[in-house]
């Protein structure tokens, strides 16, 4: 078992825009004052740009075109709708917004079998949806894979009751808590436990300060530091530059890196960095307008292929 992969996958967006249905509870995402058609092209810039550093350092990027039938504009985030684990079972997640429950299809599955890997069973929590309940992925699910352990920020995206049941299914042990931010004055649940929490191998980045509840707070360092992780800690602000945002992978001879914006990379402290290069060096990558309009970053664009090889 392995909490890092060398292998993910993408989706390169062509409808990509701000996402009206996502924005109501996504405080990450504003809107920019350019034509769609020239987001999209900004998008696209800084995707390609994006996957040419990760092959450069050996990361084997699966990249799969976006249908422009679908109209799907955050599909450049998949790791919301699926995950792939090394036993062969692949799960399918409830998505908040309709226009994203279009980014699931088949033909991933279909593409990832050509590329030599062997799905056993898909674990489909879509139904979910109908009663108005939701679990985006790896957005919603921080898993520890060698522990067996998940964690979760509870959200109106993140329901306890499926956090559960997707434990039980997959046997990780469930961490839940609630993490806030500070929206006009107001203490606001975070929408995806991924933009203020990163799990490595050695250590974990982490915005504590967004956890309100000291008991919740306490018992998520107690289990990080039970599993022998560093906890690097980041602010609020730092956050909101997507600094949790961030994903370890492996290239070339095994390597690790630690993936990021380059918004998240600027914005940490000397300290910091010092901190994360003890233990891998950092790929960045400017993802100003994926940031901006999405909402999301690096993280939310890499679908992790734990899955065997056939």
């Amino acid at each position: 078992m392995s909490q890092t992969t060398n292998t993910i996958l993408m989706i390169r967006p062509v409808s990509f825009r701000m996402n009206e249905q996502t924005a109501v509870n996504n405080y990450f995402q504003e809107d920019i004052d350019i034509k769609n058609a020239e987001i999209n092209a900004k998008a696209q810039e800084e995707f390609d740009a994006f996957v040419t550093k990760l092959r450069a350092v050996g990361v084997t990027v699966i990249v799969e075109q976006d249908d422009k039938l679908m109209d799907t504009p955050d599909s450049v985030f998949p790791n919301n709708w699926v995950s792939f684990h090394e036993n062969g079972n692949v799960a399918l997640y409830p998505m908040f917004a309709e226009n994203r429950r279009k980014e699931r299809r088949d033909e991933i599955f279909i593409r990832l079998e050509n590329e030599g890997f062997k799905i056993e069973n898909i674990i489909d929590y879509t139904s979910a949806e109908d009663e108005g309940v939701f679990l985006e992925g790896t957005g919603s699910l921080l898993l520890d894979r060698v522990n067996a352990k998940a964690y979760c920020a509870l959200s109106p995206r993140a329901d306890e009751s499926l956090f559960i049941e997707f434990c039980e299914d997959f046997e990780y042990t469930p961490i839940v808590f609630t993490a806030n931010q500070t929206v006009e004055g107001e203490r606001l649940p975070i929408y995806h436990t991924n933009v203020m929490m990163c799990l490595a191998e050695k250590f974990a980045v982490i915005c504590l300060d967004t956890i309100d509840d000291k008991k919740e707070r306490k018992n998520v360092i107690k289990h990080l530091k039970e599993d022998g992780k560093t906890i690097i800690e980041i602010s609020e602000a730092q956050m909101h530059q997507f600094a949790g945002n961030m994903l370890q992978v492996q290239g070339h001879n095994k390597q690790r890196y630690l993936v990021m914006s380059q918004a998240a990379h600027d914005s940490l402290t000397p300290g910091q960095v010092n901190a994360i290069k003890q233990f891998c060096p950092i790929l960045s990558s400017s993802l100003e307008t994926i940031e901006t309009c999405g909402g999301g970053s690096a993280r939310c664009m890499m679908a992790e292929v734990f899955l065997p090889k056939a």
